[in-house]
């Protein structure tokens, strides 16, 4: 395992951190269905971890994630709190909220946090978290008091992170990005704001499918091979532990065009690398519309589809109307959005009946 400084907090993580997803038990829906590991079990996986070298352990606040907090607060007691960093976050946006939650995850860790996030703030919440008396000034608060040790915020979106980046009160983000989808750390990586702040990368499994289709090796190091300083990744066994930690990363990434390549052996992908430049201005999602294509065939089928016929058949009706189509001018990989999008709503009529024509809303 080698180590990273993250930004300027003077903390020293392993290159891989430990996402506690699979060790929940219960009926949550963040689980996948193959992990239910009870207390013991769950201390011998992140035991095995750590005698690895992993000293991050990242997860959220009960009930979003379970009860992994509660776990991991047990096993932090267990092998020394001062030898690992905790990682925890919350979906709360107001000050209120995120203040009782931090004080909810210090009872459940039965410890301080060092590094606090608000949770999968998107363009709804953006102004809430940021804006006075939002989850922000919440956390610095309790940063003030000793609670959290350093402040973050976690989201799918590039220009929310980069405004973070901008937050003095911000010392942490967090961000997603792998193999596939590397657009937004390609911008992170051009930006030399983001050099301050420690930045730890989720999806880098691409929600677990791309180990299927990539070494692990491979996925790890290309998301190493950017300026983040952790890759967090979901560890549910001792031998995925073992797969994700146990030899050193390279540090490498393969062209995007070979990435395509490989993909093509089972199905046409669309060359969207997610660096979410592209606007619509009906507000679709263009960026996400094309992810959950890819999920699709990657493996996440009735999720994918689930999530695309929300309103895919407005989103294609609009692509088709446009005339301005200002999203060919913004897309560095000079993706053909308009045909791609008539693409994916053919695969959502196909899949979901009564889905046959365009209808006036």
């Amino acid at each position: 395992m080698r180590y990273r400084t993250l930004g300027n907090t003077g903390i020293v993580v392993s290159e891989v951190g430990f996402g506690t997803i699979p060790i929940l038990k219960g009926s949550v829906p963040v689980l996948p269905d193959y992990y239910n590991l009870d207390d013991e079990e769950a201390i011998a996986v992140m035991g095995h971890a750590f005698r690895l070298g992993c000293n991050l352990f990242d997860t959220a606040i009960v009930p979003e994630y379970g009860d992994a907090e509660i776990k991991l607060g047990k096993f932090a007691g267990r092998i020394g709190r001062k030898h690992i960093i905790i990682s925890d976050k919350a979906r709360f946006y107001g000050g209120n909220e995120m203040y009782q939650a931090v004080r909810s995850s210090c009872e459940n860790l039965n410890t301080y946090v060092d590094l606090y996030f608000v949770h999968q703030v998107g363009p709804e919440q953006e102004e809430a978290v940021f804006q006075k008396g939002g989850a922000l000034d919440a956390l610095a608060e309790w940063k003030q008091q000793g609670a959290v040790r350093f402040v973050g915020v976690a989201s799918h979106y590039y220009d929310i992170l980069l405004r973070g980046a901008k937050d003095s009160r911000v010392d942490v983000l967090q961000g997603s990005g792998n193999l596939l989808e590397r657009g937004m750390l390609e911008r992170i990586k051009e930006e030399p704001l983001f050099r301050r702040k420690g930045f730890l990368a989720n999806k880098v499994y691409g929600a677990g499918l791309l180990p299927a289709h990539f070494p692990v090796g491979d996925l790890l190091g290309a998301v190493l091979s950017y300026p983040v300083s952790c890759a967090l990744v979901g560890i549910g066994s001792t031998k995925q532990a073992d797969a994700s930690m146990a030899e050193s990363v390279p540090l490498a990434i393969p062209p995007f065009e070979g990435v395509l390549r490989r993909l093509e052996k089972e199905f046409t992908p669309i060359a969207c690398d997610r660096c979410q430049r592209c606007r619509c201005p009906k507000g679709t999602e263009i960026h996400t519309v094309f992810r959950q294509y890819q999920y699709y065939f990657l493996g996440k089928d009735f999720w994918a589809l689930k999530k695309l016929g929300l309103n895919m058949e407005n989103s294609a009706r609009w692509c088709r109307e446009c005339v301005d189509m200002p999203c060919l001018a913004s897309c560095p990989r000079k993706v053909r959005i308009p045909d791609e999008m008539q693409k994916v709503w053919a695969l959502v009529k196909t899949h979901k009946p009564g889905f046959t024509e365009y209808h006036t809303v």
